[in-house]
């Protein structure tokens, strides 16, 4: 019957027992018993520092296991848990009769039934030289998007290569991702040592391969260390089975090795998540100190606004500091009434970081759905959200042999470096120098599904030469002028639907009583201003929104713009949508069915489409995504013309 004692802790003395009779807790047997001792003994482990690190390689290699033995030889383990994971070995283990470490992390029904890693598994432990956090991050390829959240907050990645296999594809991934987010120190763990029977020459080769890797890809500090996960060999000390090995064992390096992030020198940084107005008497900004150090009286601004203050108070639950320090939680209080809203960053004054709207980055592509430059999504970096667009993929790179190439898009877990365009400036700092103000997510801005991950490189030089110049003319006056108030109405439906046809009645009546108008005609702009695209997803996206600026550029001189397009996706036409003021976008759906559009088939594109003539052509080979709720919806093939275009010209002057 399991007991729930605790096993020894690390370094315990030989022949040391646990006691917990008569309410004294524990201690090693021996071991010194006055009140400062102990006192000294609790502060120890008290202040002990803090290692994040992940495991991460292939398929198979050994990262559930390692994990799994590393608790286990560590003596943190209870018994009840010891004799849980007998019996599940027993049950799902792959070892037979022997203790499967794997499934101590490995804890989903779905990842014991298939053997393999699908979610990040954290688990903390420690020993009296550290504390540490381990993520067992999944090796799939499918799984890709999981490792990199666990990689996001690491000091240290343990990468295992199977002996036998040798440095493979998502090796070479999971080392790139790696590197991406900034994790400067690598263990590389050759596990299954003893499957090659500890062949020194094995183990060699490997370290060669991925010394010229970690070459390529920037990784400054890596030590190589040959183990058998499942055997516990050079796991806490070193085996006698390898006597070619003299370096450390993989608990040694574990504890020893200096892995800090040091933010100091980019000066003072505070995101600010929240702002604290309990009563009329007080307001303050709270959020994690990022970089840096503050105290009362220094001088810091607020950014992207750029007032500027000083600090007055440093609030925490237990009472005003002297002073914060990266990692702490506080509410600071200004001594200024300053405008500061959540997604702000207050910085110090004399080393303030950089603000701006365009960027270059490094991209971790994510989503299921590829990426297409131009379209919108949310970008999310620290509590600020805003919109952005992936203008430019620069190039995407080869995993493995790290070449950059060309590409108009993005695929599942492809990473590349691409240009970044926000709808506003945030303040920022390069990711190499800090985490928190340098990296970030895309979010789908249908689903909110996290799409992809980031790393901001350097802010473009175009961000900061060119500057909004206010004009003395405005929107308000050369619609006055006119008599009108501005609008867009922007017509979609499939190709033959009859949204030309409609837009040219629409602008005659409109012209015929006096208003001054624009008709953008799809296939007359493909032969000008977008003559250089074609008909993929890609260039359809571009398409769209070079259209809508230009539409955004009419309204704004004043005049109605009717906008002919298929503009077959959902997320472009929001796009489109969004450049405008509420009121002033008119989505206006020609709803015709796909056979009676074939039918009339006037250019003859249909016919051309099915015989496999025209590729990627809407409604054939290409989806249309139909509006979800039009300003005007028209029902093409049952009305005239003539009708929908009246329905639309009483819309508009209602």
């Amino acid at each position: 019957m399991a007991t729930n004692k605790p096993t020894l802790p690390v370094g315990a003395p030989s022949g040391a027992n646990l006691s917990i009779a008569e309410g004294k807790g524990f201690a090693p047997e021996g071991a010194p018993t006055s009140s400062s001792l102990v006192a000294d003994y609790l502060r120890q482990h008290e202040t002990k520092g803090l290692l994040r690190f992940i495991t991460c390689g292939s398929v198979d290699d050994g990262k559930s296991t390692l994990i799994g033995r590393l608790l286990h030889d560590t003596k943190r383990l209870f018994d009840d848990q010891v004799a849980a994971l007998e019996a599940d070995s027993r049950r799902h283990g792959t070892q037979g009769e022997a203790i499967d470490f794997a499934l101590l992390v490995d804890g989903l029904s779905a990842e014991r039934e298939q053997g393999i890693t699908i979610d990040v598994a954290y688990r903390f432990f420690d020993t009296d030289r550290r504390k540490f956090i381990v993520a067992d991050c999944p090796g799939h390829e499918q799984y890709t998007r999981n490792m990199a959240t666990g990689a996001s907050t690491a000091d240290l990645a343990v990468v295992l290569v199977d002996a036998r296999k040798g440095l493979l594809t998502q090796t070479r991934r999971h080392s790139y991702i790696v590197s991406l987010l900034g994790i400067r120190h690598v263990l590389l763990a050759v596990n299954k040592m003893d499957l090659v029977d500890y062949d020194q020459a094995v183990f060699d080769e490997i370290v060669a391969g991925y010394a010229e890797l970690a070459k390529q890809l920037g990784i400054p500090h890596v030590q190589a260390i040959p183990l058998s996960a499942l055997k516990g060999e050079n796991m806490t000390s070193t085996s006698a089975a390898m006597p070619w090995y003299a370096g450390p064992s993989l608990l040694e390096h574990l504890e020893t090795v200096d892995a800090r992030r040091d933010g100091s020198e980019v000066g003072f940084r505070l995101p600010v998540q929240w702002v604290c107005r309990p009563n009329q008497d007080f307001r303050g900004f709270a959020g994690s100190v990022a970089a840096g150090e503050t105290m009362p009286g220094d001088a810091v601004v607020v950014l992207p606004s750029g007032r500027r203050s000083t600090v007055a108070r440093i609030v925490t639950a237990d009472g005003d500091l002297p002073r914060a320090v990266a990692g702490q939680a506080i509410t600071l209080v200004l001594a200024d009434e300053v405008d500061v809203s959540r997604g702000d960053v207050i910085a110090a004054a004399d080393r303030a970081p950089q603000v701006a709207d365009q960027f270059a980055a490094h991209l971790l592509w994510m989503g299921d759905a590829p990426l297409l430059p131009g379209r919108p999504y949310w970008l999310k970096i620290g509590a600020r959200t805003v919109s952005a667009q992936v203008t430019e993929i620069k190039h995407k790179v080869d995993v493995n042999t790290q070449a950059e190439l060309a590409a108009k898009s993005l695929e599942l877990n492809e990473v590349a470096y691409c240009n970044l365009g926000l709808d506003q400036a945030i303040p920022f700092e390069a990711y190499r120098d800090n985490r928190t103000l340098g990296g970030f997510i895309l979010v789908d801005r249908q689903n909110n599904a996290t799409v992809a991950a980031g790393t901001l490189d350097f802010a473009l030089r175009r961000a900061a030469n060119i500057h909004w110049q206010p004009l003395e003319v405005d929107k308000a006056a050369r619609a006055g002028i006119k008599g009108q108030s501005p609008r867009c109405l922007w017509f979609t439906g499939l190709s033959g639907a009859g949204k030309s046809t409609v837009a040219n009645l629409v602008e005659k009546q409109l012209l015929a009583k006096g208003y001054h108008t624009y008709l953008l005609d799809g296939d007359n702009v493909r032969h000008g201003l977008n003559k250089d695209l074609g008909f993929t997803d890609e260039d359809r996206v571009e398409n769209i929104r070079r259209v809508a600026e230009v539409a955004r550029l009419m309204t704004d001189a004043g005049l109605i713009v009717m906008v002919s397009f298929i503009s077959p996706f959902r997320a472009e036409r929001r796009m489109a949508r969004e450049m405008f003021p509420e009121g002033e976008f008119i989505e206006v759906f020609v709803d015709t069915p796909l056979a009676e559009a074939e039918r009339r088939d006037v250019k003859g594109l249909y016919a051309k489409a099915r015989a496999g003539k025209i590729k990627n052509f809407t409604g054939i080979d290409s989806p249309y995504e139909a509006p979800e709720n039009p300003e005007i919806h028209l029902a093409g093939g049952v009305e005239s013309a003539e009708a929908m275009a009246k329905r639309v010209i009483d819309r508009l002057l209602d």
